[in-house]
């Protein structure tokens, strides 16, 4: 199985909506969040300032120096698009390719971008490896994990599959 970096993203947020899609239940093509994201995404592919680059599993939305930069929309998961960065770190640094990580959040209504800069430690390559054997057993699980309805759900693509 190959985990990718979307998947990283969701088990750190949500274990169930990770299981969701990582078991190929697709809601996200009806959610206006997602498009809002995926809309912002193309927007900066047609100014040319940013090109997504593929490695195997993952997609990186770009490579500028020493940095491998990743947008999102808003900062309102930090800490699993943060893992997300890690994660695709590791995954460069396993080819030999060492860089520091910027997550920029375009943040709409907002003059200014917030930027998170990231760096890739040991510690942090015991916790991916540990991670991605622990999002393979969830993914490979028969059972879908329990629903935790919380205030952060309802501005996810499987809210309506979750909440009902």
């Amino acid at each position: 199985m190959k985990i990718t970096g979307t998947l990283m993203n969701y088990y750190i947020h949500c274990k169930r909506q990770c299981w969701l899609h990582g078991n190929k239940v697709n809601l996200e093509d009806y959610s206006e969040l997602v498009k809002i994201g995926k809309e912002l995404h193309h927007q900066k592919l047609d100014q040319k300032k940013h090109t997504e680059i593929s490695i195997e599993n993952i997609k990186i939305d770009k490579i500028k120096g020493e940095y491998l930069v990743e947008y999102k929309k808003s900062n309102a998961d930090l800490k699993a698009a943060t893992w997300q960065v890690l994660y695709y770190l590791h995954i460069l640094k396993q080819k030999g390719i060492y860089k520091k990580g910027k997550l920029i959040c375009m943040e709409k209504n907002r003059d200014v971008k917030k930027t998170v800069e990231v760096k890739l430690t040991p510690k942090m390559i015991e916790v991916i490896q540990k991670t991605e054997k622990e999002i393979e057993k969830l993914i490979l699980s028969e059972e879908i994990p329990k629903i935790k309805l919380t205030a952060k759900c309802k501005k996810c693509a499987y809210y309506t599959y979750c909440a009902i």
